[in-house]
């Protein structure tokens, strides 16, 4: 099978183990069939803005042109820093998008992604971002009324937690730490204001989610589509939005996404 289309965020299924989908071209093809099997992804060396469709020759917040970095609701600076949002004081780039992804439930999480980490993430975003991020295990500790509040309770906790992935131990053997995560949750009990403790979340349900992988590499090569051209080898597995060879290359389909790119494996019968 060849196909050539533009590269997007894989869209990912939790079930037994997480199945993921990359969206090529009019079709959507399950990418668990090709682990064990030789693919090969090949630059084009076209980038088309996810958000306008134009050519452009660099790209930005993982594909978009300056424009849309500059005017479009999803490429705002909240989307990275939830703490900077301003929905809730009637200021935003779009109102529509706003009301529905800023002005939503909010959960504050921690998560073992090869370190113990806060994270904020939308209610209707779960387990989404959790496996996004390559997160083994994760618990929702906060929901509250918007994006706003909840970045202001991470921005508190990053006292005690970090707010980054440690990428490469997440995607290497023994990548997932050992934790007790509501052991760790009860801890914000201490350490949050009053204002933010009536957003606690009293659930102490732990969300487990397992990848497809067939081995974890011992060595991990961050692979550059842009200035190596062509990812190939065999698929030893896929997580967060990694695919990972047999050789330790590892390619980060989300942060290559806008770039054009020529997909060839084995012709499988696609699944959906």
């Amino acid at each position: 099978m060849q196909k050539q289309f533009t590269l997007s965020k894989m869209r990912a299924q939790n079930e037994q183990l997480v199945r993921y989908f990359i969206t090529m071209g009019d079709t959507e093809i399950e990418m668990n069939q090709y682990i064990g099997k030789k693919i090969k992804i090949e630059f084009t060396g076209k980038i088309q803005c996810l958000g306008c469709g134009r050519e452009i020759r660099k790209s930005f917040h993982q594909g978009y042109c300056y424009t849309c970095l500059m005017t479009l609701p999803e490429t705002a600076p909240c989307i990275l820093n939830p703490e900077l949002c301003e929905a809730h004081l009637g200021i935003w780039r779009n109102k529509e998008w706003s009301e529905k992804n800023c002005l939503s439930p909010h959960f504050v999480y921690l998560s073992n992604t090869g370190n113990l980490k806060v994270g904020v993430t939308r209610e209707s975003q779960i387990p989404t971002r959790w496996i996004d991020q390559g997160a083994s295990q994760a618990i929702i500790a906060a929901k509250t009324p918007n994006r706003f509040t909840a970045g202001q309770i991470e921005v508190a906790l990053k006292k005690i937690f970090y707010d980054k992935t440690n990428w490469q131990r997440m995607l290497k053997t023994g990548g997932d730490i050992s934790v007790d995560l509501q052991k760790e949750k009860q801890k914000l009990k201490t350490k949050l204001s009053p204002d933010f403790m009536k957003y606690f979340f009293e659930d102490n349900t732990i969300t487990e989610l397992k990848f497809p992988i067939t081995n974890y590499p011992e060595k991990i090569l961050p692979f550059n589509i842009e200035k190596e051209k062509i990812f190939e080898g065999t698929l030893n597995g896929i997580k967060a939005q990694y695919l990972i060879l047999e050789s330790g290359k590892v390619l980060n389909i989300r942060k290559f996404g806008a770039y054009g790119v020529i997909f060839s494996a084995p012709s499988i019968a696609d699944s959906f």
